[in-house]
């Protein structure tokens, strides 16, 4: 299935061998099998990825067993040239598409879907213990796929699917807080390259904001002027790795190569206008800032939906490197440039007991299954 920007792989739980239906050694190396890795030719050529990390991705979809929540979804995030399946974190392009599986496969109950207009999908993320809600279009009592709703970084338009990202904010073990340091900007120290000015925050997915004029950027870059550079990348995976010890997600910055989907690296910079990678003009006017964020070590071809829900809060919250980037004050939405256009995402903060507190993020999305059947590996895979 296509959601959002993204590609993935999607299994209702029960149709997986016996042995992958639980965490653990056999559901990984059957993942890696499906999608083509570990290749170290970088193409995923004997299996179902795509060679990116938008397309390097499988769900996991079953009937949930929580209260008030139709569908259990669980994310792996499949390396392309490494021999592992990354469950920390969420996708939210490919939350887009979980509502679309869940009723077409049965997993919502017959009596919520109806006959036209929304079924609102009630998502439990297992990973990282949130609600999401999916408001998917419904005509003749099946999913409604096409539509004129256009999605920067999707070529055809489709119809929209609304989001819901609910108290958004990580809590529990990983990160503790909304902002894990206590601060809405820190000083990182960064060995090799120095002491950058940061947002570390946890919402949507763990994130590290840092400021594009501080690393030589100007936040209108393409993915080619940071992917065809080795240096580049080491800087942002240095940068990502010291982020991730500072926000309490490791222990020592070598465990940073075992958790690439978490946290993620961004670098935000005011409005200014470029032409997008697929030729369109983005005008500063039209745009609060521009954002350029990486995935699985390479400069993202839009932007990963969970690091979207991450900068709507951001923005939200007066005095983050996001929000100053955007012009600073209080605001309930943020439109953004990327690499392929821009998106709209809206989360409102305020405080309580002192602390900074956004109940939900909002944004819209498209999704459609490009193929179903069967997907075959060898039978020594897992």
């Amino acid at each position: 299935m296509r959601g959002g920007t993204s590609k993935g792989v999607f299994f209702k739980l029960s149709d997986l061998p016996e042995a992958a239906q639980v965490p653990g050694e056999a559901r990984d190396k059957l993942l890696l099998r499906v999608i083509g890795s570990p290749d170290p030719y970088g193409a995923q050529i004997d299996g179902m990825g795509g060679a990116t990390s938008s397309t390097s991705k499988t769900v996991i979809l079953s009937k949930s067993n929580k209260a008030d929540h139709d569908v259990d979804y669980r994310f792996g995030q499949v390396s392309i040239d490494k021999a592992f399946v990354d469950w920390s974190g969420n996708c939210g392009n490919l939350t887009a598409a979980v509502g679309s599986f869940a009723i077409s496969n049965g997993l919502v109950d017959a009596a919520r879907v109806p006959q036209d207009g929304i079924c609102i999908v009630r998502i439990w993320q297992t990973q990282i213990n949130k609600t999401i809600i999916a408001h998917v279009p419904i005509t003749d009592g099946q999913v409604q796929e096409t539509g004129d709703f256009e999605l920067d970084g999707v070529t055809f338009p489709a119809a929209e699917v609304q989001i819901e990202f609910l108290d958004p904010a990580e809590e529990g073990d990983e990160g503790g807080s909304m902002f894990p340091t206590g601060n809405l900007v820190d000083d990182l120290e960064v060995p090799g390259i120095g002491t950058l000015k940061a947002t570390m925050i946890n919402a949507g997915i763990p994130t590290v904001f840092i400021k594009a004029e501080e690393i030589g950027y100007t936040g209108t870059e393409l993915r080619e002027a940071i992917n065809t550079s080795p240096e580049a990348l080491l800087k942002f995976e240095t940068i990502r790795a010291y982020g991730a010890l500072r926000m309490g997600l490791i222990k020592d910055v070598s465990e940073a190569a075992k958790r690439q989907h978490t946290p993620k690296v961004a670098f935000v910079a005011p409005p200014a206008s470029y032409l997008s990678s697929s030729g369109k003009q983005v005008n500063a006017e039209d745009i609060d800032l521009n954002v350029r964020a990486l995935s699985m070590g390479k400069l993202h071809h839009a932007m990963m939906g969970t690091a979207a829900v991450a900068i709507g809060t951001a923005a939200a919250i007066p005095g983050t490197l996001v929000n100053l980037a955007a012009g600073g004050g209080e605001r309930e939405a943020v439109r953004f440039g990327h690499p392929s256009g821009s998106l709209r995402v809206g989360a409102a903060a305020v405080k309580e007991n002192g602390q900074w507190v956004v109940k939900k993020a909002i944004m819209s999305r498209s999704a459609r299954v490009l193929m179903e059947g069967w997907v075959r590996v060898p039978g020594d895979s897992f």
